[in-house]
């Protein structure tokens, strides 16, 4: 049965049948021909899997988003991070990546990370004569980000597939975040001096106390909501909610970049991207029903403790699996497809199940900007106004260097751990 599942879900994905409606229709298959079960579960584990209240920070996080990007907030974050690093040979390309981490801790979404950002800086980036598949790959690199750093849809779905603390999740990004952040800016400082690009970067700089001023009220956003859940003061769910209510009043009040009559298009956006998701999830949990009925997973852990001799080559296999998965598959989907199966079997060779949480993301994160179906590359040379295999050559260092971070993260776990065990 597992098989025959998944080699339809493997047909659907090939002929572009939306991910949702591919693990919906694979999981009835398996139903129908398979199972003496009536059809009535279908709606009964597709609703189950939406009743979860952790799950609400999803649309509302999205929401918050997508106010950050219409207030105007990118631009303002784009020259404080200019203030900060743009001076230097290649100080464009690592503004693009601190702006990137920043803009990342706003809206925790790479694609709204892409959109934004690119849109400012990969024009400017061209306009100092950075090649334009360089200036989009780095973008590209840059806004994967947007799903490491808390606040991060991936992140909580991972924690309520696999019942992990999204608390915890969130504090342990922040490391693996920082690292790839730190890295990129590194690699592109090098690649910049040794190709001779970005010597005049530093033009039109502000004073970094005069930009600091203009970036305050979105610099503040993060620092409310990671603090706030820290500090015991709302949950998770609840600070998605706060950062809906901050992201207004800085539109509407404090900066006045929203006028009143585009909060209808903000919502009507945000619900068809929230509903999208949602989607995923539920059918998702259809077929994790279907999965756990068949005794896979035990199965699969089994086979696992067998096959691997410790924990160290298990999680190499993890790194290479994730990342052809991250290559083809849709990151919600692959989360909430292999999360439930892998987490126990990670947590039986003794990996820690937050650290396991950010390994996986960290992995997929490196799929939406690797060929052939990264959505962080269809973003960024959609700004750019360039075909994708344009790009693919400029994508080797950025792609090497989150590698790089990535096995960093697997095999050093205090990198993610080290503020989780401070704090909890």
């Amino acid at each position: 049965m597992n098989i025959a599942i998944a080699l339809i879900l493997i047909l659907f994905f090939a002929i572009s049948v939306p991910v949702a409606v591919s693990i919906a229709l694979s999981s009835i298959f398996g139903i129908v021909f398979f199972t003496n079960i009536p059809l009535l579960v279908v709606p009964q584990r597709m609703f189950v899997g939406l009743d979860s209240f952790p799950l609400m920070a999803v649309p509302f996080f999205i929401l918050a988003g997508n106010i950050m990007v219409k207030s105007g907030v990118a631009a303002r974050l784009v020259d404080f991070a200019k203030s900060l690093v743009g001076g230097v040979q290649g100080g464009l390309a690592c503004t693009c990546v601190v702006t990137c981490m920043i803009f990342a801790a706003v809206s925790g979404s790479s694609v709204a990370t892409t959109f934004a950002i690119g849109s400012i800086l990969i024009p400017a980036m061209i306009k100092h004569g950075y090649p334009v598949p360089m200036a989009a790959s780095i973008q590209a690199s840059s806004a994967e980000l947007g799903v490491i750093i808390p606040p991060s849809v991936p992140l909580i779905l991972y924690g309520v597939s696999t019942e992990t603390s999204i608390g915890q999740l969130f504090l342990a990004g922040l490391g693996p975040g920082l690292l790839i952040s730190g890295a990129l800016i590194v690699m592109v400082s090098i690649w910049c001096r040794v190709k001779g690009y970005g010597k005049e970067d530093g033009q039109d700089n502000q004073p970094a106390m005069q930009s600091f001023r203009r970036a305050f009220w979105a610099l503040l956003m993060p620092v409310i909501i990671i603090g706030g859940i820290y500090g015991g003061i709302f949950t998770p769910t609840e600070a998605s909610a706060v950062a809906v209510v901050y992201g207004l009043v800085l539109g509407l009040v404090v900066y006045r970049t929203i006028p009143y009559s585009s909060l209808p298009s903000i919502f009507r956006e945000s619900a068809i991207s929230s509903a999208g998701v949602m989607l995923i999830i539920s059918a998702a949990a259809l077929l994790s029903f279907m999965i756990s009925r068949s005794g896979l997973p035990s199965d699969i852990g089994q086979w696992a403790q067998q096959a691997f001799e410790n924990k160290y080559s298990f999680l190499l296999a993890i790194n290479l699996l994730l990342f052809v998965v991250g290559m083809f598959i849709e990151t919600s989907a692959a989360i909430l497809i292999l999360a439930p199966i892998l987490a126990p079997i990670a947590i039986a060779f003794g990996v820690d199940p937050v650290h396991f949480g950010i390994i996986i993301v960290a992995n997929l994160a490196l799929g939406m900007f690797t060929p052939p179906l990264g959505i962080n590359l269809f973003a960024a040379c959609q700004v750019a106004e360039i075909r994708v295999e344009q790009i693919f050559r400029s994508l080797v260092f950025p792609v090497l260097t989150v590698v790089f971070c990535v096995f960093l993260i697997t095999y050093i776990p205090g990198i993610s751990l080290f503020l989780r065990n401070l704090v909890y």
